[in-house]
């Protein structure tokens, strides 16, 4: 076994497609296979179920990806702390983030760390917060801007500022005019509500409150994210709550409105590793915790 196998499997899991794995790892698609099929006997399981229109893990290639992911990781931070101690720094620091941050704090965050730290790489990459926090833990990135967690084993995390839900409606919508807006104006409305697949405090949050004011049977329309929110309040199917930050969002045609009886917000934040030396480093957690902003001032980049 060898661990560009590894590497080669860990593609091919998370794409679930031989040609984007291969792209991925600047690979033939051939040769990819075959290195997947070498492993596969080396193990004496099948790892992948293929056939003409997709590939899918087994559950024996479950169980193998999560212990790749964590040999991977401890390979890279095993590197660092090497590197570390022999007094050499990171040559690359690895961000996650989801979207809020991306047009919040985030470039503020990356021009203060150019300047401090001019010779080194800097890589984004964006997602979930659960898979953000999967990546710190497994060594692939340094620090993640994402949704409040607890500092759970090795995983840190701080706050940074927290925004409000407010009611988002189209321009045209006559709650657009209104400059008082409580709950039960909502009674005449078509509510669209968020509906993933893991019920979030925020789902329970409306959930509640659309059962406590009655106005579950308003709800018309549901998605998974919130920019499908956005496109269907922009396009006056109904009215839904989303976060502050969809305020910075180009060409748009919403309104956000406060709503009496509804007081939500949710934070953001930075968590790393704390055994990882290149995000244990004073500088750089210094820099994130620069970016911590009074209550009320929202995400908006300084």
């Amino acid at each position: 076994m060898e661990l560009r196998q590894l590497s080669y499997f860990v593609a091919v899991a998370e794409e679930l497609h031989f040609g984007r794995a291969a792209a991925r790892m600047c690979i033939a698609q051939p040769a990819l296979s075959t290195q997947v099929q070498a492993l596969e006997k080396h193990l004496g399981v099948q790892l992948l179920h293929r056939t003409t229109r997709k590939v899918e893990l087994t559950r024996a290639g479950e169980v193998f990806y999560d212990r790749c992911i964590r040999i991977l990781g401890d390979i890279s931070l095993s590197t660092e702390l090497a590197r570390s101690a022999d007094g050499k720094g990171s040559r690359e620091i690895r961000i996650g983030t989801i979207y809020p941050a991306t047009i919040g704090v985030l470039p503020s965050f990356l021009a203060r760390i150019a300047r401090k730290c001019p010779g080194i790489r800097i890589h984004t990459a964006s997602g979930s917060t659960g898979g953000i926090i999967r990546s710190i833990e497994a060594g692939q990135l340094n620090l993640g801007f994402i949704r409040p967690v607890e500092n759970i084993g090795s995983l840190r995390f701080f706050s940074i500022s927290h925004e409000r839900y407010l009611l988002a409606v189209q321009k045209d919508s006559p709650l657009a005019a209104m400059e008082d807006v409580g709950i039960e104006d909502l009674r005449d409305q078509k509510i669209i509500s968020f509906s993933r697949s893991n019920l979030s405090y925020t789902e329970r949050y409306f959930a509640e409150k659309f059962e406590e004011h009655d106005l579950t049977g308003r709800v018309a329309y549901s998605c998974d994210d919130t920019f499908s929110m956005v496109s269907l309040v922009s396009a006056g199917l109904g009215v839904g709550f989303v976060p502050e930050w969809t305020r910075d969002l180009p060409n748009r045609s919403i309104e956000l409105k406060k709503v009496r009886g509804v007081d939500l917000k949710i934070g953001l934040g930075v968590a790393w590793n704390k055994e990882d030396p290149t995000a244990g480093r004073d500088d750089i957690i210094d820099i994130a915790r620069s970016l911590a902003r009074p209550a009320g001032r929202g995400l908006r980049a300084a």
